[in-house]
């Protein structure tokens, strides 16, 4: 089963890294935020956290990079999204 895993950066200049599960209740979603961090974690970063989240890239996945204009003081949120599946559930990515 693939899920989403989103890196967004918050409305304080810091990131935050999430999976998206069938969970209706976004409190239940895994998650890690990134503190006193105003640079773009790493692809390093992101993988080493993603893993202790329990989830692995799938094979051949890629971040898929969005800039979406949210009106606050003319700021723009990035979003990233990469399609991960549970840490162990198939060859190593």
């Amino acid at each position: 089963m693939t899920h989403s895993a989103r890196l967004a950066n918050t409305y304080f200049g810091e990131w935050e890294l999430y999976v998206v599960t069938d969970s209706p209740d976004v409190a239940d979603w895994p998650a890690h935020e990134f503190k006193d961090s105003a640079a773009i974690t790493t692809l390093a970063e992101r993988i080493k956290t993603l893993a202790a989240l329990g989830y692995e890239p799938v094979p051949g996945a890629e971040w898929e990079w969005q800039e979406l204009a949210n009106g606050v003081m003319d700021s723009v949120e990035l979003l990233a999204a990469l399609d991960v599946r549970p840490a162990g559930t198939g060859d190593a990515a």
